[in-house]
């Protein structure tokens, strides 16, 4: 990694996490306001390749819309409500470009931590885009976001896209025995793992192997004050003010 590692142990999973609609502006806004340094989100491609923020592949969950995201324009989804479903004080909330979010990152001094979410059979074209976007997004900035994604070919099209931009490999379970076969074959410098796959000595192979090593999604402090003994460089919690009372 050509950079200093730029996170700190608190990340902000979508955001908000649980008090604030996920992947949104207004998510972005109170990870601010809850005082964290550090954010992660998820971005995939309309229909008409515009990159923005959604983790389903419908939008159905999160706005007022339906269907399929990949099957929708820019213009479409631009119009959804995003914030409704979380509660009223969020109405009309929109889903926001990539390029949006990155802006407000870049004010308020957010390192990113940029999922690339493909909708199926889109995880090359999604990983390339991304890839691409953020390369340009970021151009002039000195910290440059981490690439990660559960999707092994977005991140084998983003490195090849875009070499220079660090990732991160996103896995679940089972735990993967040939994890830094794959870190290395895409030149990772980061293996992002569902907490629970976590023992200290799986945590001690991969930092001892010279990686950074980030947990999701967790929410219990007495777990997280573990996994920080551990040597676990960072965690993604929807318990923001918890967290950070806990650790501040």
């Amino acid at each position: 990694m050509q950079q200093a590692w730029p996170f700190p142990f608190l990340i902000a999973h979508r955001g908000g996490g649980k008090q604030a609609p996920e992947n949104t502006l207004a998510g972005m806004m109170e990870a601010i306001k809850q005082g964290y340094r550090a954010v992660e989100y998820d971005v995939k491609l309309s229909a008409d390749n515009l990159c923005f923020l959604l983790h389903d592949d419908t939008v159905d969950r999160t706005t007022n819309g339906n269907g399929l995201a990949a099957t929708q324009s820019w213009a479409a989804l631009s119009q959804l409500d995003a914030g409704s479903w979380l509660t009223e004080a969020f109405a009309n909330e929109p889903l926001p470009s990539f390029a949006t979010i990155a802006s407000y990152c870049h004010h308020a001094g957010l390192a990113s931590n940029v999922e690339i979410k493909p909708c199926p059979g889109r995880e090359e074209e999604t990983g390339k885009a991304v890839a691409l976007a953020a390369q340009q997004l970021w151009s002039n900035q000195t910290t440059k976001p981490l690439l990660s994604s559960f999707a092994y070919e977005s991140l084998v099209a983003a490195k090849a896209a875009v070499p220079a931009l660090p990732c991160a490999w996103l896995i679940e379970a089972p735990w993967p025995e040939d994890w830094e076969v794959k870190l290395k074959a895409i030149d990772a410098v980061s293996l992002n793992t569902d907490e629970a796959l976590l023992t200290e000595a799986r945590v001690k192979a991969v930092k001892d192997a010279g990686y950074k090593l980030l947990a999701y999604t967790v929410n219990d402090v007495e777990r997280a004050k573990t996994l920080q003994a551990w040597g676990v460089d960072g965690i993604f919690t929807d318990e923001l003010t918890l967290m950070q009372k806990a650790f501040s």
